[in-house]
């Protein structure tokens, strides 16, 4: 698996498996496609993924438990792992 990080219109952290996949997800998800998602969608490395997810919120505005992320990031689900607040 792979993570992507978008900064704009609205941040995002997405794993899957091609950066397509992680367009139409966004696209699907989170915003529209203005024509400058696959420039502003950047592949980061797991280590970052991890640092950055583990340090999160969740709906709850709590911190997401270590179990959960660790779930979130080895299963091979593509998935949303971190929105931008102002969409919440």
């Amino acid at each position: 698996m792979k993570f992507f990080k978008v900064r704009d219109p609205y941040i995002a952290l997405i794993k899957a498996k091609t950066k397509e996949n992680a367009m139409k997800i966004y696209k699907e998800e989170i915003a529209d496609d203005d024509g400058s998602l696959s420039k502003n969608m950047t592949e980061v490395t797991e280590t970052y993924a991890a640092i950055r997810y583990s340090r999160s919120k969740g709906e709850d505005n709590k911190i997401i438990p270590v179990e959960e992320v660790l779930e979130h990031l080895t299963n091979e689900e593509e998935m949303v792992l971190i929105i931008d607040g102002s969409l919440l």
